[in-house]
C-alpha cells in the first residue's frame, strides 16, 4: 500500500515538474503530448510549437535527471546507513563527493568542455574511493573505523584543493560559474545528458538494489554476517563501488546537493521500516519525489534559478531535526 502511494506521489510530481515554470503548461496540452508518446493521439501537431518544445525540450530531460538524481542518492544513503550500520553517514562520508567536485572545478579552471567536465569529475570521484580503499587497507584486511577515517581524510583533502581552485579562479567569469555548479542546478540538462545519465545511474543502481537482502545480513554485523555465510568484504567493497558510481555521476552532472542521502533514508525508514527488501525501493521513490519538488521550487519562486543544494538544506535540516525528536530513545 506504501508502494502504491509512493508510485502515485510521484506521478503527481512529474505532471506538476512539467507543467508549472515560467512557462505554463496546460494539463490538456500535457495529456496530448503524453498521449502522442504513447501513439494514441496526436502529439505535437495537437499543440502550438512552444509548448512542445518547452516540454520535449527542457523539461522532460531535466525531469528524468531530476528524478534519476534524487533516486540515486537517496539509495546511496540508505545503503550506507546499511553497510556501517550508522544513521548518520550519507553518500559524502566516504569522499567521493569531494572528489568528484574537485574533479568538475579543475575542468572549469582549465576553460574546458561540459563533456570533460563530466569525465573529469566522475573520473576523480572514482579515484577518491581508490584512495579511500588504499589508506583503509591493513595487513590485507580494511575494517569500517578505518574506512570512514579514510573517507573523511580523502573528503577533507579535497575539499582543500576545491577552496584552492576557487582561490585562484578568475572573480569575473570562472569563479561564479565554479560557485554555481558546486551549489546544485539541473539548468544545463539537456536530451542528450539525459540519454546518458539515466542509463549510467541505474548501472549501478541495480545491483545495489538485488543486493537489498545481502545488505539486510551485513547490516548485522561482520561476525554474525560471516556466521550466515556471507562474503562481507566482497560485498561491502561491490556496494560501495556502485554507491561510488551514482554519487560521482550525480555530482558531475548536477554539482553538490546534500541531505538527500542523509534525510529520505530516514523518512523512508520511519514508513516502510528497516528492512532493505522494503527500504530500498521506498528510499529510491522518496529521493525522486523529494529531488522533483525541490527542482521546480527552485526554478519558480524566484526569477532567477535558486541553487539546488541551498534549498536542500533549508528543506532538509529542519526535516532531520523533526526525525530525530520523533524517535528519539528508538534503538537503530
Amino acid at each position: 500500500m506504501v508502494m502504491t502511494g509512493l508510485v502515485g506521489l510521484l506521478v503527481l510530481a512529474m505532471i506538476l515538474s512539467l507543467s508549472v515554470g515560467r512557462y505554463g503548461v496546460g494539463l490538456g496540452d500535457l495529456a496530448t503530448l503524453v498521449g502522442g508518446w504513447l501513439r494514441i493521439g496526436p502529439g505535437r501537431d495537437g499543440v502550438a510549437e512552444p509548448v512542445w518544445r518547452v516540454v520535449e525540450l527542457v523539461r522532460v530531460p531535466r525531469l528524468l535527471i531530476g528524478a534519476t538524481v534524487g533516486a540515486g542518492l537517496a539509495l546511496s544513503g540508505a545503503v550506507l546507513q546499511g553497510v556501517f550500520r550508522n544513521p548518520l553517514v550519507d553518500p559524502h562520508v566516504i569522499g567521493v563527493s569531494s572528489g568528484a567536485a574537485f574533479g568538475g572545478v579543475l575542468a572549469i579552471l582549465l576553460g574546458l568542455g561540459a563533456a570533460v567536465l563530466w569525465v573529469m569529475a566522475f573520473g576523480f570521484g572514482i579515484g577518491a574511493l581508490l584512495l579511500v580503499v588504499v589508506m583503509s587497507r591493513k595487513s590485507g584486511r580494511s575494517s569500517l573505523l578505518m574506512l570512514v577515517l579514510a573517507g573523511i581524510v580523502v573528503s577533507a583533502l579535497f575539499s582543500a584543493l576545491v577552496s584552492l581552485g576557487t582561490y585562484f579562479a578568475d572573480p569575473n567569469d570562472t569563479l561564479p560559474a565554479i560557485v554555481f555548479w558546486l551549489m546544485g542546478s539541473f539548468a544545463s540538462a539537456t536530451p542528450e545528458r539525459a540519454l546518458y545519465m539515466v542509463p549510467l545511474v541505474m548501472l549501478f543502481a541495480v545491483p545495489l538494489l538485488l543486493m537489498r537482502f545481502r545488505i539486510n545480513v551485513l547490516s548485522l554485523g561482520d561476525e554474525d554476517a560471516r556466521a550466515l555465510g556471507l562474503k562481507v568484504e566482497p560485498t561491502r567493497w561491490l556496494a560501495l563501488c556502485c554507491v561510488t558510481g551514482i554519487t560521482a555521476a550525480s555530482v558531475a552532472n548536477s554539482g553538490i546537493i546534500g541531505w538527500v542521502g542523509l534525510v529520505i533514508p530516514h523518512f523512508a525508514r520511519t514508513l516502510v521500516g528497516p528492512d532493505h527488501g522494503r527500504l530500498l525501493p521506498a528510499a529510491a521513490l522518496l529521493g525522486a519525489i523529494f529531488m522533483l519538488l525541490v527542482d521546480t521550487l527552485a526554478r519558480t519562486m524566484i526569477a532567477a534559478e535558486i541553487p539546488l543544494g541551498v534549498l536542500t538544506a533549508i528543506v532538509g535540516a529542519p526535516v532531520f531535526l523533526i526525525l530525530l525528536h520523533r524517535n528519539r530513545g528508538n534503538a537503530w
